[in-house]
């Protein structure tokens, strides 16, 4: 830190020292140099208010010479922004959810980096979202992003309340007025993937999912419902398994399964995916010959597993970019690019042949 003193010895104000000695350019600085007022060279900076086109590309030039950084504090108190964004997980957050986060929370931050945002994470349930409570009343954050959203969550009903901007990740339960949000095609794909099992004759095929609290949990099971129905093959209830989320439950569910002489097991997710493989493997269950197996997510778990497994894929990392460039269109930045479309694939490898 350095400081400026004038003949007399007041201290006229303070300026910061690089690593080189350099002196940081503020926007007095700039406004100096060019003999113009800071209004001037913020608006030529921003992009925002009238000013001539020669003016304009003379700060810039100036700003380029000089690497002049504005000063994201001070442009937050000056337009009442924190340029902070909340992003919400789920307290009961497992390795199961480990895939999905990652790549959505990549693309989260790479968009708001983009406009100068900062990532704000906090853990909530359904019930107890204090650490939401306290950033909202602490005004730290401009908007939120609610990673999943859970079956009757208040989460949603909180935000509006304090009329936060706010975007959803997952289909939502009900129609709500106002209710931005985004989600993959789990539905559709989960249909496709088990009319693709069904259509090569599979009849007996059962289902190991997550927390039936989840939406995405909701909506996979539907996609598999509708298949059947589409093929007018019964579902049978107790092939269907869910809150799979340890070794030990998926275990007890693929000896029902395997007593039961079921052709097929689709699991909603990778990482049950990979414990229930871990099972079948214990039980010398040979993989397509003695049954078959699907995953509704996919990753490089199941892409490099012997024999591969068949499997949805999502480019989720888009999902989280598309998810803040609506929550940034809603804070009023100028977002560039278009949406990346959500389409999904599925891949069918060696598990299913």
């Amino acid at each position: 830190m350095g400081r400026f003193y004038n003949e007399q010895g007041a201290l006229l104000g303070d300026f910061i020292m690089e690593e080189t000695g350099k002196k940081r350019y503020t926007i007095d600085d700039v406004a100096r140099e060019l003999g113009l007022s800071k209004t001037t060279v913020s608006r030529a900076i921003s992009g925002k208010g009238r000013i001539s086109q020669a003016t304009r590309e003379k700060v810039l030039a100036c700003v380029e010479r000089n690497d002049y950084r504005p000063n994201v504090v001070a442009q937050g108190l000056a337009q009442r922004r924190t340029y902070n964004i909340g992003l919400l997980l789920p307290t009961d957050y497992t390795d199961i959810d480990f895939p999905f986060f990652k790549e959505c929370m990549s693309g989260i931050c790479a968009k708001a980096a983009q406009h100068n945002y900062d990532i704000i994470i906090s853990m909530i349930d359904g019930k107890d979202f204090t650490q939401l409570q306290r950033l909202i009343a602490n005004r730290k954050v401009d908007g939120v992003i609610v990673t999943r959203v859970l079956v009757n969550s208040s989460v949603r009903h909180y935000l509006k309340e304090k009329n936060v901007p706010f975007v959803a990740i997952g289909t939502p339960d009900v129609e709500e007025p106002g209710l931005v949000w985004i989600d993959n095609q789990n539905r559709e794909g989960s249909r496709e993937l088990t009319g693709i099992l069904l259509m090569k004759g599979l009849r007996h095929l059962a289902l190991l999912g997550g927390s039936r609290a989840h939406l995405v949990t909701k909506s996979r099971l539907q996609g598999y419902e509708d298949a059947h129905g589409d093929y007018h093959v019964h579902v049978d209830d107790s092939l269907v398994f869910m809150e799979m989320d340890s070794y030990a439950k998926v275990a007890k569910a693929a000896d029902q399964i395997l007593e039961s002489g079921a052709d097929g097991i689709v699991c909603m997710d990778d990482i049950i995916t990979n414990m229930l493989l871990g099972c079948l493997r214990e039980r010398r269950v040979e993989i397509p010959r003695n049954i078959r197996v699907a995953s509704l997510y996919d990753s490089a778990l199941l892409e490099y597993y012997i024999p591969a497994v068949t499997s949805l894929h999502f480019n989720t990392k888009s999902l989280g970019m598309n998810a803040c460039q609506l929550l940034l269109e809603q804070l009023g930045e100028k977002v560039d690019g278009e949406f990346v479309p959500l389409n999904y694939q599925v891949i069918l490898r060696e598990s299913t042949k």
